[in-house]
C-alpha cells in the first residue's frame, strides 16, 4: 500500500512538473533560458572545433611541407627543361634564320661561288680578332679567301688545315682592306684597331667625309674583291694641319653574333708586296 502511493506521489509531482514546463515554454518564459542555453552550446562547439582544427593542422602539415617540397621541386625541374627547350628552340630558329638569309645572299651574287661554314671557336686574346670555323682544305679552303656574311665583310681565312681555318677578322690590328667611299668615289685603307674598332686612314682633305657613308671594298690590293660591303662612317676626325683626314666606321657586320659565314672560294688573292717600293 505504501508503495503504491509513493508511485502515485511521483507520477503526480512529474505530471505537474512537465505541466508547468509546458506552461511557462507557452507562456515564453523559458525564451530567456533557450537563448543563453543555446548561445552556451555555440560557444562550446566553436571552442572544440577550433582545437580540433590546430590539432589536425599540427598532426597534417609536416606531411603537407613535405609533399609541397617535393612538388615544388618536381615543377622547378619542369621549368628547367621547358627553359632549356626554348633556348634550343631560338638557336635552331636563329641558325635557320641565318642559313636562309645567306643562301638568299649567294643566290642574289651568283658571280662567286661560296662555301658555308659554322663558327666552331672565338680567339680568346682581347688584342686579337680571330674565329675558328669547321671547314678547311678538305673544303677547298686556301689561305688569303675572303670571309662574308649575308651583311657584308667579315675577313679572310688566316690559316687552314683538313678539317678547319682559322679567319682573320677586319677589326684585327694586323688587318688592312682597301676601300673605297660610295659618295666620294675615293679609295682609302680600312685599318683594324686593339679596341675592336675600323679606322679609316689616308682620307684626302679635299674629300668630303659625313657620318653615314656607306664603305665598300675597292678590290685594289688584291686582297678581296670589290664592291663588298664594309661598313659606315661613324665620325670624322679632320684637322687643317694633317695631310689626311680620318674617321672610324662602324662595321655592318655584328662580329659578336657569327654563327654561319660563307667562304668566297673561286676568289684567289694576289700578294702584290714584292712590287710595292720599300720607302
Amino acid at each position: 500500500m505504501k508503495d503504491f502511493f509513493s508511485h502515485s506521489v511521483q507520477t503526480t509531482i512529474l505530471f505537474l512538473l512537465v505541466a508547468g514546463i509546458l506552461a511557462l515554454a507557452l507562456s515564453g518564459s523559458l525564451g530567456f533560458i533557450s537563448d543563453n542555453f543555446n548561445a552556451w552550446l555555440v560557444s562550446a562547439q566553436s571552442w572544440v572545433s577550433t582545437r580540433f582544427v590546430v590539432i589536425q593542422d599540427f598532426l597534417t602539415v609536416p606531411r603537407d611541407v613535405v609533399a609541397l617540397r617535393q612538388r615544388n621541386a618536381e615543377l622547378e625541374a619542369e621549368v628547367a627543361r621547358l627553359q632549356a627547350q626554348v633556348v634550343t628552340l631560338q638557336n635552331s630558329v636563329s641558325e635557320a634564320d641565318a642559313l636562309a638569309a645567306l643562301v638568299n645572299f649567294s643566290r642574289s651574287n651568283p658571280e662567286s661561288s661560296y662555301t658555308a661554314a659554322s663558327v666552331i671557336g672565338r680567339d680568346p686574346s682581347p688584342f686579337l680578332r680571330y674565329i675558328i670555323i669547321d671547314k678547311g682544305s678538305t673544303n677547298g679552303l686556301l689561305r688569303g679567301m675572303p670571309v662574308v656574311t649575308d651583311q657584308g665583310l667579315v675577313g679572310r681565312v688566316d690559316a687552314v688545315i683538313s678539317s678547319a681555318a682559322r679567319v682573320q677578322l677586319i677589326t684585327d690590328p694586323s688587318s688592312a682592306v682597301n676601300i673605297r667611299l660610295e659618295n666620294a668615289e675615293k679609295e682609302a685603307i680600312l685599318t683594324g684597331t686593339i679596341a675592336g674598332d675600323l679606322t679609316l686612314d689616308l682620307v684626302p682633305q679635299d674629300v668630303v667625309l659625313a657620318a653615314g657613308d656607306l664603305v665598300l671594298t675597292s678590290g685594289l690590293g688584291g686582297g678581296f674583291p670589290p664592291d663588298l660591303i664594309v661598313g659606315q662612317v661613324l665620325n670624322v676626325r679632320k684637322q687643317d694641319a694633317d695631310l689626311f683626314q680620318q674617321a672610324i666606321v662602324q662595321p655592318v657586320v655584328d662580329f659578336t653574333q657569327l654563327k654561319i659565314v660563307l667562304v668566297i672560294t673561286d676568289f684567289r688573292p694576289v700578294d702584290i708586296a714584292p712590287l710595292v717600293p720599300v720607302p
